[in-house]
Formats: structure tokens, C-alpha cells, sequence
């Protein structure tokens, strides 16, 4: 099993979300606001590699557009292997989070 770091989830949360229109700065733009934190396209062009690595990601040249002076933008897709993945780690992150709201542990909490 191919673990993934909690960056790695986030990146391949947001080419889900984003779908056809996954590319670099896309992918920063929406991270930064879903957590409310600035992401550098360095933060972000790491996670990808390796998810691209592991299979959980595919990449591919889009069309030039003049928005971007003719050059071409690198359209990331999720692949059934990362949507296994994503699966996998929801159910985890659902039974290791199931407890911690509930009434009787929430008085514990400081």
C-alpha cells in the first residue's frame, strides 16, 4: 500500500475537485483557499510528482490559449488507483475520528 502524507492527500483532493482544469497554479489557487494558508507552487509541484509516481495521478499537455502568451498548461486527472486511495483513506480517516465529537468526550476536551 502506497501511503500518502497528509500534502499528498490535499493535492490529490483538490485535482479531484478541480477536474479538467487541475493545473499547477489552479491546484494553488484552491488550496490556499480551502485552508486559508498561501501555497507555493513549490509545496505543490513536489506532492504531485510523487503522486504522479505512485500512480495515483496522470498528467497531460493542454492546448495552448493566448491568456498565457501560447504556452501550454500540464492538466493533472485522478486515476482509479487514486480513487481507491481516496476511498481508503476516508474510511480510515472516519473510524480513527468516529469518537471524538461524541457528548460524553467532548467535556475532556481542553
Amino acid at each position: 500500500m502506497n501511503t500518502l502524507s497528509r500534502r499528498e492527500e490535499q493535492v490529490l483532493l483538490a485535482v479531484w475537485d478541480l477536474k479538467d482544469t487541475a493545473y499547477l497554479l489552479s491546484i494553488k489557487e484552491y488550496l490556499s483557499k480551502i485552508t486559508k494558508k498561501d501555497w507555493s507552487v513549490g509545496v505543490i509541484h513536489k506532492p504531485l510528482l510523487q503522486l504522479e509516481r505512485k500512480g495515483f495521478i496522470t498528467s497531460h499537455i493542454g492546448a495552448a490559449t493566448a491568456k498565457r502568451g501560447g504556452r501550454r498548461k500540464k492538466i493533472y486527472s485522478v486515476t482509479q488507483q487514486g480513487i481507491d486511495e481516496l476511498k481508503t483513506l476516508k474510511k480510515e480517516q472516519d473510524r480513527l475520528w468516529k469518537n471524538f465529537l461524541r457528548p460524553e468526550t467532548v467535556q475532556n476536551i481542553k
